[in-house]
């Protein structure tokens, strides 16, 4: 029995002892003790098995409770604002109810009390003691990931203008209850800084089991991520299974139906899954089911990973892919990849490849080079991606600035990742054309196994100390005028060396990163927790 009920009884025995001529002072003296804990109907209705004082003919006057003005909600990300109250909050107790007030949060609504023990009763307009009750609001102001929870007379109300920031408030009250702790009394409003907040994963060229990545699905829900990036294809491997090219696909690799599984649970979580087919660059495992695509330079030497994209045949092959996957990942947006393609790290791409400058200049005219060739690849590939109404992003490497006849399609989102690269551009150079761009930061931001060339594993501190959403690039901030073009950011785990950790080694890096990360992309000022602090509190939480 829980400890408001039992004092619940308490104070119907002490009634009782009135009405049977026990001593009216004995009853006061042990009431003042029960203040330390009060019943959830303080400004509610009873519970429903509790004798009303006022069937009494003789009533005695309840002591009166006092408590401490509550403290912020502990959790990861950090509520944004919350009012304190005088109460005692809430937790959670056997036989309480989820309640919801429109069908369209059910599955939040059976999802939460599941997680916490907790009854599903569906749509209902009665009010009880201990009910959690999830509900839509009409505040159109509001973004829609943006919620408000208050705690008051023993009852959780959770509200929002769409499901996605009840399903966040949720998220706030599973953290606060964690190992028995209590929902503080009082009013949150919350959400948060930044729309993008992704984890990346590279499948592809070390293939994590479905399970492993279930779990980090439900990881990253709990934290309020709301993508997850998905590199299934690349020199290694490819690690879908396809129908339409069944040939290219790897003996270890994930079904459709397994890719169902993780997308729908995704969707649970408000997440969306954003595939990536790198192109024309990265396409190792596809070139080695159809080698007559490599690039090949002017002596005949093969270029690792490339495709020639000055043959119809290249195009018809990813563009098949991309029509398949549209419709293994219905979420609204796709990575194109377009980084590292080797026949632009040479000195003099024209003469090296020949063959691709001839198809430059019949397309563009005297003045085409490979670089137009390239940048027109990768605008096809959004036409391709576009008509299954996504929105698109690329790696920025994949921004060609030679490219002088042909300029990279207006709707294109840049991700940042590396200023390493020969020819590389500020960060400045693509958001001062107005163009968003999403970071990526690899000095801070990229869990790359084995730490190769001078990759190093990111720590959570380093990221919660020092770096920010406008930290794009290196350890520099740009200008704070580009802040709404930097529409948030990525952590990502890249297997160059895949035997150098296993996925249970994986999973204990990323764990602390991905918190420090979220929690600068929700708000945008300075934690108010230290680094000890905040690393004790992730160990509290979960």
């Amino acid at each position: 029995m829980s400890q408001h009920r039992r004092r619940n009884a308490a104070n119907n025995r002490k009634q009782r002892r009135v009405l049977t001529g026990t001593a009216v002072v004995a009853v006061a003296a042990v009431g003042v003790g029960l203040g330390l804990w009060a019943s959830r109907d303080d400004d509610g209705p009873a519970d429903a098995g509790q004798e009303s004082a006022a069937a009494s003919p003789s009533p005695t006057p309840s002591p009166t409770r006092s408590y401490p003005l509550s403290k912020a909600p502990e959790v990861i990300p950090a509520v944004r604002d919350h009012t304190a109250a005088r109460g005692p909050g809430w937790r959670p107790a056997h036989g309480d109810r989820v309640v919801v007030s429109d069908a369209d949060l059910a599955d939040e609504g059976k999802l939460v009390a599941g997680e916490l023990g907790l009854t599903y009763a569906g749509e209902k307009d009665d009010v009880r003691a201990g009910d959690v009750r999830l509900s839509l609001s009409d505040d159109d102001s509001a973004g829609a990931e943006s919620y408000t929870m208050t705690v008051r007379g023993g009852r959780v109300d959770i509200s929002g203008p769409a499901d996605t920031g009840v399903f966040y408030g949720t998220r706030t009250l599973k953290q606060e209850v964690h190992g028995g702790g209590t929902a503080p009394e009082g009013v949150v409003k919350d959400r948060p800084a930044k729309p993008v907040r992704n984890f990346t994963l590279d499948i592809a060229r070390k293939p994590f089991t479905a399970g492993w990545i279930e779990d980090r699905v439900k990881e990253i829900g709990d934290l309020k991520y709301n993508e997850l990036g998905l590199h299934f294809s690349d020199d290694q491997a490819f690690r879908i299974e396809s129908s339409s090219h069944p040939e290219i696909v790897s003996k270890d690799h994930l079904t459709k139906a397994q890719v169902k599984k993780i997308v729908d649970l995704a969707t649970s979580r408000h997440i969306t899954v954003v595939p990536e087919i790198d192109s024309p660059g990265h396409l190792g495992a596809v070139i080695a089911a159809h080698p007559d695509l490599q690039l090949r330079d002017a002596r005949g030497v093969a270029t690792k990973g490339a495709v020639d994209i000055s043959k119809p045949a290249a195009a018809d092959l990813v563009d098949d892919l991309l029509n398949e996957y549209a419709d293994v990942f219905p979420g609204d947006k796709w990575h194109l990849g377009g980084d590292e393609y080797q026949a632009l790290t040479v000195s003099d791409p024209e003469t090296s490849y020949p063959q691709l400058a001839a198809a430059a200049r019949e397309a563009y005219g005297s003045g085409g080079t490979v670089s137009d060739l390239t940048t027109a690849w990768m605008n096809d590939r959004a036409d391709s991606v576009a008509a299954h109404d996504r929105k698109i992003r690329a790696w920025n490497d994949g921004f060609y600035k030679s490219a002088t006849n042909v300029t990279p399609d207006d709707d294109l989102q840049v991700a940042y990742w590396t200023g390493k690269e020969i020819g590389a551009r500020q960060p400045v150079e693509y958001l001062s054309t107005g163009r968003d761009l999403i970071n990526y930061n690899d000095e801070f931001l990229y869990y790359v196994l084995g730490q190769p060339n001078t990759f190093v594993y990111p720590t959570g501190q380093r990221i919660y100390e020092k770096w920010t959403p406008l930290v794009v690039r290196g350890t520099t901030p740009v200008p704070s005028k580009y802040n709404d073009q930097i529409l948030g950011a990525s952590f990502s785990v890249w297997c160059d060396l895949p035997n150098a950790q296993t996925q249970a080694q994986v999973a204990s890096g990323i764990r602390l990163p991905l918190r420090a990360t979220v929690q600068k992309l929700w708000d945008p000022g300075t934690p108010a927790l230290t680094w000890t602090q905040f690393k004790s509190l992730a160990d509290k939480v979960g």
